[in-house]
């Protein structure tokens, strides 16, 4: 095989995996059954819900 034949073949190796650069958190685990989350930032805090339809409400 020459090298220009080498340069134009698709590249089947598999992508490298990749930690996510920011945390992820699972919005049902912070709730917890109550359905409701407290967090802090900066002294004030906020309410983080999730609604019957499913989303999420960040309220101050």
């Amino acid at each position: 095989m020459s090298f220009q034949a080498r340069m134009t073949d698709p590249d089947r190796t598999p992508p490298a995996v990749r930690p996510p650069s920011e945390p992820i958190y699972d919005a049902q685990r912070l709730v917890g059954a109550a359905g409701t989350a407290l967090i802090v930032l900066d002294d004030k805090t906020y309410t983080l819900r999730i609604t019957r339809a499913g989303k999420l409400i960040l309220t101050k």
